[in-house]
This record gives C-alpha cells, sequence and structure tokens, in this order.
C-alpha cells in the first residue's frame, strides 16, 4: 500500500493549475475543468498528478455504477480531498482513503450518521469535534474502499459494525484526519 497526503493548499492558484494542466491527460483535463472554482480544479489534478507518481502505466480510467473511478485491470486507487489536505492511496486490494479537515461538528448531524455507541463516544470525549471527524472519516475510507458511496443514514450509523474484518488506520495532524480502509 502507497499513501501521499498533500497539505500545502496555499498552493492552490490559478497558476498552479494551469501549469498541471499540460501535465494530464486530455479526459483529466476535460473533468478538472469542468469544476466552476479553482479549488476544485486544483484538487482535481494535484490528486491526480499524485496517483500518477505512484502508478506508472496507462491511467485512462472508468466509473463504476456508483460514480467511483477505477483504472482498468487495476490497481485500486482512492483519492479524497478537503479544504486542509489532498490524500491518495494506492494497493493491489481494495483500498479507500477520506480526510476531513477538523471543524466544529453539528449535533445534529452526529445524530443522524453516528451509532448510540458512537454518539457516546464523541459526548465523552475531551475532543468532539475530533472524535467525530475521526469516526466521519472511518465510514467514508470504508465506503470508498467499497465504491458504493453513501446512500442512507443508516448505513452510516452501521457501517463500522458490519465491517470489523477490514484493516483502519487513522492519522491525526494538526488541522485534518485522515483514514485508510483496507482488506
Amino acid at each position: 500500500m502507497r499513501v501521499r497526503i498533500f497539505d500545502r493548499m496555499e498552493e492552490c492558484t490559478e497558476q498552479a493549475v494551469q501549469a498541471m494542466l499540460p501535465q494530464v491527460s486530455q479526459q483529466r483535463r476535460e473533468q478538472a475543468l469542468r469544476f466552476r472554482h479553482v479549488f476544485g480544479q486544483f484538487c482535481c489534478l494535484k490528486s491526480w498528478l499524485m496517483l500518477s507518481a505512484m502508478h506508472i502505466g496507462e491511467m485512462e480510467y472508468l466509473y463504476n455504477e456508483h460514480g467511483k473511478p477505477y483504472i482498468e485491470g487495476g490497481p485500486f486507487f482512492s483519492i479524497s480531498h478537503c479544504k486542509e489536505a489532498i490524500a491518495v492511496a494506492l494497493d493491489d486490494q481494495p483500498i479507500g482513503i477520506d480526510v476531513e479537515s477538523i471543524r466544529r461538528f453539528d449535533p445534529e448531524l452526529v445524530t443522524r450518521t453516528m451509532s448510540p455507541s458512537e454518539q457516546a463516544l464523541i459526548a465523552a470525549s475531551d475532543h468532539p469535534e475530533r472524535a467525530f471527524t475521526r469516526l466521519w472519516t472511518q465510514k467514508e475510507a470504508i465506503l470508498k474502499m467499497e465504491g458504493t458511496g453513501i446512500e442512507s443514514f443508516e448505513q452510516l450509523q452501521t457501517i463500522l459494525s458490519k465491517y470489523r474484518n477490514i484493516e483502519i488506520s487513522t492519522i491525526e495532524k494538526e488541522k485534518y484526519i485522515y483514514t485508510i480502509a483496507y482488506v
């Protein structure tokens, strides 16, 4: 498994986007330019260049029925970004990665997305915003590994209890938390 994190988001500029455009395939250029804002364009291009640096070979990608991109014939990969970082993971087995900025959480969102035991964990934490973000990234990483994405609040409440047989690695940085889920 290979993981790359980019957290120098101050480099997100129109000039950086213009410099990256010639370095990616036409398919990725078109996808990046569909984003209206520089942030989306930058993350789209930078994440693909990070993935390209990790994988030698054809990088033309397809989408599964849930919209998850994949490379025909492998390897497996996952991409995530937030306002603080971009995360990319690559492996020869299914893998998912999620990165989220640590921010104040919405108690209503906690109720809708976390199981009662997870809600209790968050409430008992000295840093509930970190506890919530940690659990959220674990759930998202599993869903990205599955290739399905979020389908319902019930799914979010139960996902961690359903996948006890996979590996989950969560790392906390100053402004963000990222989790890798893999088999």
